[in-house]
């Protein structure tokens, strides 16, 4: 399934998402979902010099929940 928000197409059946794919689905700037990133906020894991946010730990975290 693919979604689009104010952008390029999202393939919401990817594994993980980038920080720019986060930011449209949050609808926050991309400055400000790099800042969640580091801090911890967004789950994500550091991928050499990227970040990745596994899409079901993101969606965990949306609703609230945990992920093992």
């Amino acid at each position: 399934m693919t979604t689009t928000i104010a952008g390029p197409m999202i393939d919401t059946a990817a594994l993980t998402y980038t920080v720019d794919e986060v930011a449209r689905l949050l609808n926050i700037s991309r400055g400000a979902a790099y800042q969640h990133v580091r801090d911890g906020v967004i789950p994500a894991e550091r991928l050499g010099r990227s970040w990745r946010i596994p899409r079901k730990r993101f969606h965990a975290w949306l609703d609230g929940r945990e992920v093992a």
